[in-house]
């Protein structure tokens, strides 16, 4: 885990980020609001299927029940959790890394 210093706002102000760490797949709708709202592509689109692997989305062979977001690169993520503000399910864990 790496100690991440607090930093601070063009004006002087200290911030500390906040970095995304997971998606509950059992509370996301995969609605995509926080994939847009995030210009690192820290989150991507999947499948779940019946037993709730997590698949590809073009995956022929998959039976998807449903669609959910999932962290795909964790290093990207600035920590400004603008995902957590749209998410209408609150569904996402942010920490220190």
């Amino acid at each position: 885990m790496l100690d991440i210093a607090p930093a601070a706002t063009r004006d002087g102000r200290t911030w500390t980020p906040s970095f995304l760490l997971s998606i509950s797949s059992d509370t996301c709708i995969g609605c995509g609001r926080c994939h847009k709202v995030c210009g690192r592509n820290v989150m991507s689109l999947m499948g779940l299927d019946e037993d709730h692997n997590l698949v590809g989305l073009d995956d022929e062979d998959a039976e998807i029940e449903r669609k959910v977001m999932v962290v795909s690169d964790p290093g990207a993520c600035i920590g400004c959790s603008a995902c957590s503000r749209v998410c209408p399910k609150d569904c996402q864990t942010h920490g220190a890394g």
